[in-house]
């Protein structure tokens, strides 16, 4: 494994001004769009795992013209994104079997356990041949070690299992345009990574 691979893609993350959304979701997803000079206005995208809808919420306040909000639970989304007409609910859903009657231009991921090599080919059939998707990686729960350490890596552990989930999505087809730290630490303190996929030809 190519334990440098994330320094190679890592990028700085832009300074931004202070935002609020409907949950510190949003915060991660703001941060990745302006590290990556991503412009979503009125582009079409499948939100996955919306929960309350900080990704949902970030879109929309940056423009995007339409996104479907994709989750298991019910009830939880956020309600004024509930009732914003850009916003198709799909609440009760497993994004692993979501199909949508239109092709979408950016899919977001925030999946919680569901990892990157399970949910990547379930979003790539939501996308137009040219969309992206920017995707949450969480390596605590890519990990076996962090099971046996309470859900917790170290910082080196960390970076060693985000080198081994970078190399699967590569080997399965994928382009990684640019990674960023997120400025959210996640569960327990552990670090998190926002990276900007598009698929191969």
């Amino acid at each position: 494994m190519n334990n440098d691979l994330p320094d190679r893609l890592m990028v700085p993350a832009v300074p931004g001004l202070e935002e609020s959304y409907v949950s510190r979701a949003g915060l991660k997803l703001s941060a990745a769009l302006r590290t990556f000079a991503l412009d979503v206005s009125n582009l079409i995208a499948a939100d996955l795992g919306s929960n309350v809808g900080g990704f949902v919420d970030c879109l929309l306040r940056r423009g995007a013209a339409k996104v479907y909000s994709i989750d298991t639970a019910y009830g939880v989304l956020a309600w004024t994104l509930r009732k914003d007409p850009r916003v198709v609910v799909m609440e009760r859903q497993n994004a692993l079997h979501t199909e949508l009657p239109e092709r979408v231009d950016l899919v977001t991921i925030d999946t919680g356990w569901t990892k990157q090599i399970t949910i990547l080919p379930a979003a790539r059939k939501l996308l137009k041949p040219t969309g992206l998707i920017v995707t949450l990686i969480k390596p605590h729960y890519e990990s076996k070690i962090a099971k046996t350490q309470r859900g917790v890596l170290t910082p080196e552990q960390s970076r060693t299992e985000l080198s081994r989930v970078i190399n699967e999505i590569q080997h399965s087809g994928w382009t990684i345009k640019a990674i960023v730290q997120s400025p959210i630490v996640g569960q327990s303190g552990n670090m998190e990574f926002l990276a900007l996929l598009n698929a191969e030809d």
